[in-house]
């Protein structure tokens, strides 16, 4: 029975359903979303157009862009822009939105506009210390997105990117503020769906955070303007993929928190699962961050068996993606049978496939379930060596963070962008076909990635044409590989154009008299009342994650500092 109909036999009223805008009810809030999301796809364009540029000029197609020296320039630009600046700007946007819609309280306009100022502020800093490195000035950052020594640059970029996180933990303690005058009001309440997702996600990344902000803070920035002479690469390295790749799901996070609380809806039913959804970020709160030592494996220095932890932890993060799998695919044939849809395979014509907003998400849940088998070949400690900086790792995160994270953010602004703007989508057939282009071109260009990395063809490189080299043999050639990664990068810079063209001309257009919105989300088939109170303590669980990450770091860390804290075998202090 279809939740309107259970609905009206329990009441005997139809479902209520509000067609007010959320810009309407809550103009301030409406007006720091749209800022986050203006700067999100600002980013996303111009990260994208790099993106393009890379996918031609590595594969020979066409060099007339940038020279090769150059072309470093630009990697960093498409891995700062759009795996750091448009991720954490969209995050904070539509975290704002779930925050206020599910809590029906406004966050504080002095500290939302403050936070959004310093992102933006670092991003600004950011920006420039990255293009610098065009014009051969002093100021660049050719340091690409894994910004760790030795490789250094100018200090404003390691200013900005402090800024940028400084930033969002300003935005996490606006929601947190907001969370506890709901909880004033309500003291006995589970907490909404949509808040403990966005609660959550910022614990993690509180945790995950503190490794960078000391890598710039302590050793880059000092470094950088020559307050001290060295710093150690490895230390620095490490530091950084203690947050590198629980990054990683502070993106997906956010796609979950989609796929949880507003696909149910859009394929036409409701939530399978609320216990399971909530039991799903407490596992992402408990094993994000004792990871990232599965990027180290061939680093010297650090000891097997904390790498061997860091691989096992990387496994057990299977488990959220899996029941998230199962979750979310029976929510949808949940929505299909209400529709109409009938069979065991039968109920997937029945889903809205001509909804951009459902297509969208639906395509980056099927994107990422490659990009978790990929994934799963990143994390065994001796599987890795054969894919270790090759393209194949590249392959893998445009299928996480390029498709299961953007794809899923561009559609869902399809139904998020009416809530905020108070006008109806625009160019709404460009809309429906443009989730299916990117994940054309996304399967084309991530096949190639992945199949050149078997064969060897190195990442980061301008060159990957070596005279005196030849790669292993492989199925279709290296000159079919290439031309495909070249298409496949460009249809998706085509699709990356039809999103932006449906956000401005819907940003821009008139508002009509009659807005085509429903934000009321349906209660899930199984409520929170079904789960232990204890899910929502979230103090249990980040005591919990604090204690895995001192065991999974604590010691090699401590070994680190203890051989030299700015380079190996130096006194602790500068002399």
């Amino acid at each position: 029975m279809a939740f309107a109909d259970e609905y009206k036999e329990k009441t005997g009223e139809t479902v209520p359903i509000d067609r007010e805008a959320f810009v309407d009810k809550f103009p301030h809030d409406a007006f720091i979303v749209r800022l986050n999301l203006a700067v999100a796809f600002g980013s996303l364009g111009v990260g994208g157009l790099f993106g393009m540029i890379q996918a031609l000029h590595r594969t020979g197609i066409y060099r007339g862009f940038v020279s090769s020296a150059d072309y470093y320039t630009l990697l960093t630009g498409h891995g700062v822009l759009l795996a750091l600046v448009f991720t954490t700007f969209f995050i904070t946007g539509i975290f704002s939105w779930a925050v206020v819609a599910s809590l029906d309280e406004k966050l504080s306009e002095r500290l939302s506009k403050t936070w959004f100022a310093t992102m933006f502020v670092g991003t600004l800093l950011a920006g420039l210390a990255i293009l610098g490195g065009l014009t051969g000035g002093p100021v660049s950052a050719d340091v690409l997105f894994t910004f760790y020594a030795p490789m250094a640059a100018h200090p404003i970029f390691y200013l900005g990117a402090a800024l940028l996180i400084v930033g969002s933990w300003i935005a996490g303690v606006d929601w947190y503020l907001a969370y506890r005058r709901w909880r004033a009001e309500h003291p006995d309440d589970r907490i909404p769906l949509r808040t403990f997702m966005v609660l959550a996600t910022m614990l993690m990344w509180y945790i995950s955070t503190i490794g960078v902000a000391v890598e710039v803070l302590v050793f880059l920035l000092p470094w950088s303007l020559g307050l001290i002479p060295a710093v150690d690469p490895l230390l620095t390295r490490t530091l950084f993929w203690y947050f590198g790749h629980p990054v990683v799901y502070f993106w997906l996070m956010p796609a979950y928190l989609v796929w949880y609380t507003l696909l149910p809806k859009l394929s036409g039913g409701r939530l399978f699962s609320d216990p399971l959804a909530r039991v799903v970020f407490v596992l992402f709160v408990i094993l994000s961050t004792p990871v990232g030592f599965h990027h180290q494996y061939v680093d010297p220095g650090i000891p097997e068996g904390f790498k061997f932890i860091a691989m096992t932890n990387t496994m057990f993060l299977l488990l959220p993606s899996l029941l998230t799998a199962f979750t979310v695919v029976a929510s949808m044939e949940h929505g299909a049978r209400q529709r109409g849809g009938t069979g065991r395979l039968g109920w997937l014509r029945a889903l809205p496939w001509d909804n951009p907003a459902f297509s969208g998400c639906a395509l980056a849940g099927l994107m990422f379930a490659a990009g978790g088998f990929s994934g799963m070949i990143n994390a065994g400690m001796n599987i890795n060596y054969l894919v270790h900086n090759t393209l194949w790792v590249p392959g893998h995160f445009h299928l996480t963070v390029g498709t299961a994270a953007a794809l899923t953010f561009m559609a869902i602004t399809y139904w998020l962008l009416p809530q905020v703007t108070g006008k109806n989508l625009k160019l709404k057939t460009v809309a429906m076909v443009q989730p299916y282009t990117w994940f054309v071109g996304m399967t084309l260009m991530s096949n190639a990635m992945h199949r050149a990395g078997l064969a060897g063809v190195p990442r980061r490189t301008a060159e990957p044409q070596y005279a005196n080299v030849e790669f292993e043999n492989v199925i279709g050639g290296i000159a079919e590989m290439r031309l495909q990664i070249a298409i496949g990068g460009t249809i998706l810079f085509i699709a990356l154009l039809m999103f932006l063209a449906v956000v401005v001309a819907t940003w821009f257009g008139d508002r009509s008299a009659k807005l085509e919105v429903n934000s009321e989300l349906p209660p899930a088939l199984s409520g929170p009342q079904n789960s232990p109170v204890v899910l929502d303590d979230l103090r249990i669980w980040a005591l919990i994650a604090i204690v895995l990450v001192v065991i999974a770091y604590g010691p090699p860390l401590w070994s680190m500092v203890a051989d030299g804290l700015f380079a190996p075998g130096s006194p602790p202090i500068p002399v």
